[in-house]
Parts: structure tokens; sequence; C-alpha cells
């Protein structure tokens, strides 16, 4: 019982900050600079949407504002089946001009993604979403790192901003914070584990048709560039702006759907878990590791209350501390004011999106369309 404590606990924390500090000594002595430079190659700015009139003005009129040439820039939105006045919108905006994408039916973000690269001429492709703003220089931060030929895709960096447009602090703000540090170590030792979804750019040439209904495009596109022999870099002056969802159980529901496309990979490009992926050992480290922390979890408090003795009877408990104080935190939001309350309680939000995560790969309960 005491090894298999132990074990779990040295699993825990390898993947949420051991794997941080073994990158920043590998950084250390493989440091991989990217040579950025002034380019100005043709893009094309990639957006699917579904059922975005609340949001596409606002997005048309930030795209018209990027400071890069419009005459070298290109835009194409789909609209995946909107419901709403999305496709009118398209069709009748006089904000830029703009590609538009009408798909009768919804089939999910993948393949409209794939019909909108179809009608893109652009030597580069800048995937966007729909919700959030970018900043104006975002788009030539991302083509200033193509100078670089062994850089195949570079990712932007999504800022969540509290309801005031001030950087987040709370826990859910600082768990991303440790994830940017990651992928900068990533990027600056060779390859991030994928990408921000809100805002990446590949190649043209390197785009791989994404599978019907694939959750993390943002990881499935970025993987097979990687596996193609090119970098994949974190360019973090390409900024996107989001809010954190102040709904009850929004972000949570995100969470799990992002962690379900984790599984899914696994499904759709066996080849990521093979000597195939160049970044096998990243993979792992990154993204199938969390995935396991919630059965870690359950093997460290099972084991220190089975172990016996004063140390480990102090440890169950003081699990079993942090569990009521998570669970009080998820029961009376003002709570998480306090911050041993609030890591607590996002700690254990994270981790139960991962189980059940894995309960929606195993019952086959993918959606096909993310944001």
């Amino acid at each position: 019982m005491k090894l298999l404590f132990w074990l779990c606990f040295a699993f825990t924390f390898y993947a949420y900050f051991g794997y941080a500090i073994w990158l920043w000594f590998y950084f250390r002595l493989h440091r991989r600079p990217v040579a950025q430079d002034t380019i100005a190659p043709t893009i094309s700015i990639v957006i699917a949407a579904r059922n975005e009139e609340a949001n596409l003005p606002a997005k048309l009129e930030n795209l018209r504002l990027l400071n890069c040439p419009q005459d070298r820039l290109q835009v194409v939105i789909a609209s995946d089946g909107s419901t709403d006045r999305t496709a009118s919108i398209l069709l009748n905006q006089q904000i830029l001009p703009v590609v538009p994408v009408i798909l009768e039916e919804s089939n999910g973000k993948a393949r409209a993604l794939n019909q909108a690269v179809r009608h893109a001429t652009g030597e580069i492709l800048v995937f966007l979403d729909a919700r959030q703003s970018v900043d104006p220089n975002a788009v030539s931060e991302l083509a200033s790192c193509f100078a670089d030929p062994s850089v195949g895709a570079v990712s932007g960096e999504l800022l969540l901003e509290d309801a005031t447009g001030a950087s987040s602090s709370d826990a859910l703000g600082i768990y991303w914070k440790i994830e940017k540090i990651v992928r900068k170590l990533e990027s600056a030792s060779g390859s991030v584990v994928g990408v921000t979804g809100a805002i990446y750019a590949i190649r043209r040439e390197l785009y791989t048709e994404i599978p019907a209904g694939t959750i993390l495009d943002d990881v499935f596109v970025p993987m097979h560039v990687a596996r193609s022999g090119k970098r994949v870099v974190f360019q973090s002056a390409a900024i996107a702006r989001d809010r954190l969802f102040s709904e009850k159980g929004k972000e949570f529901s995100r969470k799990v759907r992002t962690l379900t496309g984790n599984y899914q990979l696994l499904k759709l490009a066996p080849w990521l878990l093979s000597p195939a992926n160049p970044l096998l050992f990243r993979f792992v480290s990154h993204k199938l590791l969390r995935l396991a922390v919630p059965l870690f979890m359950i093997g460290m408090l099972a084991a220190s209350a089975l172990a016996g003795g004063a140390l480990y009877g102090t440890i169950f408990w003081l699990q079993v501390c942090f569990y009521l104080s998570a669970a009080a935190g998820m029961a009376n939001p003002s709570l998480r004011k306090l911050k041993p309350v609030a890591i607590a309680s996002t700690f254990v939000m994270l981790n139960a999106a991962a189980a059940l995560a894995f309960y929606n790969f195993v019952a086959g309960r993918n959606s096909v369309w993310t944001r």
C-alpha cells in the first residue's frame, strides 16, 4: 500500500508539475529559437461557425482591424447548417470581403473546416473561432514565425479574462498559466503538443483532412504537421481574448469535451502511441497522464487509508479535508474567494471532467461541435 501511494503521488505530481520541471532543464540544454522575420505570404483566415449570429458582426469588425496587407488576406467562413441568421449575415454583410461557405446541413465542425479549407487560396491557413477577439497584430505575429523553414505550424495565445476585461486570477486562470508555461517550454525546446484552437496557423500544404466528428482539430492537425518533420511552435505575441464562462457548469462542460477529445484521438490516430509520433514522450506526458490522474487520486486515498501508521493516517485525513473543501467550494461559490478552497475546487473539477470524459468516450457520447 505504501508503494502504491507513492507511485500514485509521483505520477500525479509529474502530470501537473514534474513534466514542466523536466522541460525547463531540457530547454536549458536544447534551446531551439525560431528565426522570425517580417514576411507577407498570402493568408487565408478560416472559421467554422454554427448559430453565431450574436458573435459574427463583432468578429467581422475585429478582422477588419487586423494590421496585415488586405490585398494578401482572404477570409473564408463556413456556416455549418446554422438555423439562425448566421448564413444571412455572411451573404449580406459589408464589413469586409468574405468567402461564405454555406452548408445546408450540420455535419460538425471538422467537416465545416474541411469545406472551408477547400475554398482557401492562401499559402498560410489561420484558424480562428467566431467567439474570441484577436489583437490587431495577431495574424502578422503568427506569419512572422513562418520565416523559419523548419516551422510548419504556429499556435497563438488565448488570454482568459474576467467580466472587467482583466486577466483571470482565479484558480482556473492559474491552471491556464501553468499550461502556457508548459507550451512555451515545449516550443522553445522543439515542438508543442497541440495548439490553441482559437488561434493557430499552418502551412497550406501541410493541412490534413480532419475526420468527421473530430473534437480536437487543434491537436489532430498539428500532430500531423509534427509527423511530417516540421516544428509546431508557440507565439505568445499572437493573442486571442476570451471570457471565462460565468454560467454554472459551462467551463466544466467545455473541459469534459476537450478531455473526451484526447481519448477520441487515440482511436482516430493510433500512430500517436507509436514510434511514428516524433513527440511521443511529450504527448504522453502532456496529454495522456492527466487523463489518468483521477485513478491516481483514488489510489492515493485508498492506499493511505490502508497503509497504517501515523504518517499515512495524517495524509489520508489531509486528503479528506482537501476533498471536503472542494465540495464546499462547489456548493457555495462565495467560498472560492479563499485561495485554498478555489484551488481544491478547480483541481477536483478538472479531474471529475477527466473521469466523465472517459465515460463519454466509452459510451460513444462524442460531440461533433465544440467552441
